[in-house]
């Protein structure tokens, strides 16, 4: 890597891989580009296209020291009650790892842990 580029680390479960990405990207394109998937099932047909409005790009951050400062109102929020930031209102400046959660839309329905049918309620 050079000095117009820096290392971010992808982690999904139990895969890994390192990126070599431009300092100055947009860590939602970054992902998507690389065929990362930042959203859920049905915020794939539906969200607001990296405006940082719908809330449905969330990540895990972190890098050597600490996650990049929020920018965007969620992300300071998001930062305060330890939710995912939204990949859209980062910007890749320094070393970054990056954490792809778990896509629940409000609303979607999932089986009760007690629930050993599999069927809804």
């Amino acid at each position: 890597m050079d000095e117009d580029t820096v290392p971010v680390t992808v982690r999904t479960g139990t895969y890994e891989t390192t990126l070599s990405v431009t300092r100055g990207s947009n860590l939602r394109r970054v992902l998507l580009d690389h065929g990362f998937e930042v959203y859920g099932t049905l915020s794939r047909l539906a969200n607001c296209g990296g405006n940082g409005l719908c809330g449905t790009c969330g990540v895990r951050l972190d890098g050597p020291d600490g996650p990049p400062e929020p920018t965007h109102w969620h992300d300071a929020a998001a930062e305060e009650w330890g939710y995912p930031r939204l990949s859209c209102q980062v910007h890749v400046d320094g070393p970054l790892t990056v954490d792809l959660v778990e896509k629940v839309l409000w609303g979607q329905l999932r089986p009760r842990p007690s629930d050993t049918t599999g069927e809804q309620p």
